[in-house]
Formats: C-alpha cells, sequence, structure tokens
C-alpha cells in the first residue's frame, strides 16, 4: 500500500496548486505582482514560493497604491509534510486572500480651486521651511564680519578708546 502511495506521488498526480486570489474595493484595478501584471480585480495569479511580494494597484479616479502582501504557508507546506503533501494522490489548493482598499484621488474629490488653494498653501509652507534654514555661504560671511570688525592687519583700529 505505502509503495503504491510512493508510486502514485512520483507519476506526479498529486500537487499542491498555490494561487492568491486578489480583490480591490473598488473593483476593476489594474494588479502588478513583483512588478508582472496579472489583470484586473477580481484576479487570481498562481505562485511557486510562500514569503513576502510586492504589490502595485493602479485604478483611474484613485491613487496608486504600491505596497506588500506576503503569502503564509500552511501548515502542510512546512517541512516534512510538505513532501508528503506532494505526494498525496489528491490535489490540494493553498488558495491566499489578498484584499486592498484604494483611496479617491484628489482630483477625483476637490474642484480645481480647491486644488490650487492647496498647492499654494504647501508652496507657501515649503518656502516658510526652507528661509528657516541657514545657507553655507551665509553662516561664513557672518563669521568673517566678526573677525574683520577689529583685525590690526587689515588696518582697523583695535583701542579700546572711541
Amino acid at each position: 500500500m505505502c509503495v503504491a502511495v510512493c508510486a502514485a506521488g512520483l507519476t506526479g498526480v498529486g500537487c499542491v496548486e498555490r494561487r492568491i486570489e486578489i480583490t480591490s474595493e473598488p473593483a476593476g484595478a489594474l494588479v502588478w505582482v513583483n512588478d508582472q501584471q496579472v489583470g484586473r480585480t477580481p484576479t487570481q495569479a498562481s505562485f511557486l514560493y510562500h514569503g513576502v511580494y510586492d504589490v502595485r494597484l493602479q485604478l483611474d479616479g484613485f491613487e496608486p497604491l504600491v505596497t506588500e502582501a506576503e503569502a503564509s504557508p500552511p501548515i502542510y507546506e512546512h517541512a516534512p509534510l510538505d513532501l508528503v503533501a506532494e505526494m498525496v494522490p489528491a490535489r490540494i489548493q493553498n488558495v491566499q486572500h489578498w484584499h486592498f482598499v484604494l483611496e479617491p484621488s484628489l482630483e477625483s474629490t476637490l474642484s480645481r480651486e480647491e486644488l490650487e488653494a492647496g498647492l499654494l498653501e504647501r508652496a507657501g509652507a515649503m518656502r516658510g521651511e526652507l528661509e528657516a534654514i541657514p545657507m553655507v555661504g551665509d553662516e561664513e560671511d557672518a563669521s568673517d564680519d566678526q573677525t574683520d570688525a577689529g583685525d590690526p592687519e587689515n588696518g582697523d583700529d583695535v583701542s579700546d578708546e572711541p
């Protein structure tokens, strides 16, 4: 009996089918997994290895989503059970479910005036932050002005009398 099970396993009768089912809210987003386009949600893709995958979703009117998702192994995919699972004369399905929620883009939720006002506000804030940062040349000029103020080599009067 054991020989028959092993022989069936060696002939490829049994196998583990690994699949990722990807959904999004809203549906219809174009999906890339590890920079390979896999389709529009809801979609499915097969995978070989468990681990972390880079995922990107894009849909008009929504912010692009770039994230990571993990395909976690079930208990029968850990050694030494994985060998037995591959040899069982039946098809085993390992289905991972990934669901993503997309955020509406600013262009689709704000008017043109609101977008422009926000842009001007952020530009003003950035200008204020940049002006608060001392420039490298300004620091050197300030230290030069302080050292030149009473330098006898430059012909300056360094006496205490006014």
